[in-house]
């Protein structure tokens, strides 16, 4: 990874949350239709069985359990847990929400420092282990 493109270390940790969530569903969206769903309906009840916040909280305590992570990533995974938001959790708790955006924070920084390979090692990782049932989902 190079340094030439500091900047991302100045982002809030809730702006690589924003960039991180919408980095992490193309990948989910891309294995379901390769499983061969095609329905829109059935596509987005789909997915939220691997980013909703729950969903997403459970993929970082597995992560840690693991220990997958760099240090430099769990770093960006807790800028974005502990970043002042001004949303809220609707149907998980301020925990669980929180949580939720460090992960989203984590794939925002792999995104924006230009580590592409380890953004989809993870991803295909995480996608792995709700696949595997190791994730339990909970509306």
């Amino acid at each position: 990874m190079s340094d030439n493109n500091i900047q991302y270390r100045q982002l809030n940790g809730v702006v690589l949350a924003y960039l991180g969530d919408a980095v992490y569903e193309p990948f989910v969206r891309r294995h379901l239709i390769e499983l061969g769903m095609a329905k829109p309906n059935q596509l987005q009840k789909r997915a939220t069985k691997y980013v909703s916040a729950k969903a997403q909280a459970g993929l970082i305590e597995l992560m840690e359990q693991e220990q997958i992570l760099s240090d430099e990533e769990i770093y960006f995974f807790k800028r974005g847990r502990n970043a002042k938001s001004y949303t809220h959790a609707k149907n998980t708790s301020v925990v669980t929400y929180r949580i939720s955006t460090g992960f989203e924070a984590l794939f925002g920084f792999l995104s924006i420092s230009g580590q592409e390979q380890r953004l989809s090692e993870l991803a295909k990782w995480c996608i792995k282990q709700v696949d595997d049932g190791r994730i339990q989902y909970e509306k």
